[in-house]
């Protein structure tokens, strides 16, 4: 679907993907892009298929998920409204990870072709896409680094902190983070099991750090949960 005369370009004319671009430069790439919507559950690209399309999310939100050698699908991050995905496409690569809505989601995207032809009138977006997945493997070797220094408890409360940077709203009791993730979804993305992940929060819970509902967290204490982060002590 090609998109509409009344987009919202100032919306998307200050992301990461199109900084230091002219007025014209995003008028020009909004032209050449398409509309993708999908109901919640479906994908907009499966891990290790040919990247031929990258995407800025515009309504929902994306589950980015790694399918391991055990065949069990991790959580590896979740994308929210206005951030680029699928920038591999870029490279001619293959997706690295697979791109499921969490919810019904609408977004644009360009053919790998497309871009590549943007991107000889336009070198600033190879140059941003480029600092972008730099980015995400930095954050990435981090989340590995934390899996192997850091105790669990350490490590959820980094990835509560994270997601509520991301995406928290304030609420009367603290910040909510309300994404749909389950138990299992912050245990996978903090290197733990689905007990242990379990297990802390509801001793969290216990001490008024957190609030942990079904698919949503409130954290009422995020100072104490930086503590957690920041104590070495075994």
């Amino acid at each position: 679907m090609k998109i509409t005369p009344d987009f919202p370009v100032d919306k998307i004319e200050g992301i990461s993907l199109f900084m230091g671009l002219k007025h014209n430069d995003v008028l020009s790439l909004i032209e050449a892009a398409h509309e993708k919507r999908l109901h919640a559950g479906g994908f907009y690209y499966h891990q290790g298929d040919p990247a031929e399309y990258m995407f800025v999310l515009m309504r929902g939100q994306v589950k980015r998920l790694r399918l391991g050698s055990d065949g069990r699908q991790s959580l590896i991050e979740v994308v929210n409204p206005i951030q680029p995905f699928g920038l591999v496409a870029m490279t001619g690569s293959t997706y690295p990870v697979t791109a499921q809505a969490a919810e019904d989601c609408q977004a644009i995207a360009w053919h790998q072709h497309e871009m590549m032809q943007q991107v000889m009138h336009i070198p600033q977006l190879a140059l941003n896409a480029m600092k972008i997945m730099s980015e995400q493997l930095s954050e990435i070797q981090e989340r590995f680094h934390q899996v192997t220094t850091q105790r669990v408890e350490q490590r959820l409360a980094h990835t509560l902190i994270r997601l509520a940077a991301q995406s928290g709203k304030r609420v009367k009791e603290g910040i909510m983070i309300d994404l749909g993730l389950t138990r299992r979804d912050l245990a996978e993305m903090s290197g733990t099991t689905l007990y242990t992940a379990s297990r802390t929060l509801s001793q969290w819970h216990g001490q008024e750090l957190v609030v942990a509902g079904r698919e949503k967290v409130i954290i009422r204490n995020p100072h104490g949960l930086i503590r957690i982060i920041e104590d070495n002590s075994l």
